[in-house]
């Protein structure tokens, strides 16, 4: 697990290269819009919400004694719920939609690697590859959510907390990494075969993700970087994985 989680991590180590090298830079230029305008929304209505979600959790303290330390801990419990969750919306909704500007990328990427420039692998339209990324961050969307509530609900308990947001950062992690890959199994594998696929490596998925998460908490150039680096570096490991595979 851990090799492979350092594999996930090093396919950075060229992403901004190659993504000048081979041009690539024009095909995220409406990603990196959807990705925008959906954390610009995110964040708009996390900085609402918080507040509701903490009075309504302040409303458990029936006592005048302590009221108003419970209220502003609430508070900051709610904003956290908020994040989290607009964290797990965000990165499935830009992923979905990125899906058909994505996979061209990540084609030219793998004809880079291979210097095959038509491969003989399934052929999908745009509608396809859109709907493709919808089904599979649905279904990752729904898979994460089973896994964040639970652990939030552990994070409230002291010291438990620490080991609970670790986990929900590897949780988010994972599943960020496993989108980035599927745009270049989409051509290989399958629905079914692409998700046996990433369970075998979920390390280079984790890895992949780590850094897709950290971006994020780099005020706006995050956004706008997340995706181009993020993608580039999972279609890199993604295509060596395949060929190991096939060898």
């Amino acid at each position: 697990m851990i090799k492979h989680i350092l594999q996930g991590l090093q396919g950075y180590a060229g992403a901004f290269g190659l993504i000048s090298k081979l041009k690539l830079w024009k095909y995220f230029f409406i990603p990196i819009i959807i990705s925008f305008v959906t954390a610009v929304i995110i964040s708009i209505s996390a900085y609402g919400l918080s507040d509701n979600i903490g009075n309504f959790i302040a409303k458990v303290w029936f006592w005048d004694w302590g009221k108003e330390t419970f209220t502003t801990i609430s508070s900051f419990i709610g904003g956290f719920v908020v994040v989290a969750l607009g964290l797990i919306l965000y990165k499935h909704i830009i992923m979905a939609l990125s899906a058909p500007f994505m996979s061209p990328v990540s084609e030219k990427i793998e004809a880079h690697l291979t210097s095959i420039q038509q491969h003989q692998h399934r052929n999908t339209s745009f509608s396809e590859q859109l709907s493709r990324g919808i089904r599979i961050n649905l279904r990752n969307l729904t898979r994460e959510l089973l896994l964040t509530i639970p652990i939030l609900i552990l994070s409230f308990i002291p010291f438990v907390g620490i080991i609970s947001s670790f986990l929900l950062f590897l949780t988010q992690a994972y599943y960020a990494g496993f989108g980035n890959m599927d745009y270049t199994l989409e051509r290989h594998f399958k629905y079914r075969e692409s998700i046996d696929f990433v369970r075998r490596y979920r390390g280079v998925a984790i890895g992949n993700g780590i850094v897709f998460m950290l971006f994020l908490l780099i005020p706006v150039i995050g956004v706008i970087l997340v995706l181009p680096l993020s993608v580039t570096a999972a279609s890199l490991k993604t295509v060596q994985l395949i060929k190991a595979d096939i060898n």
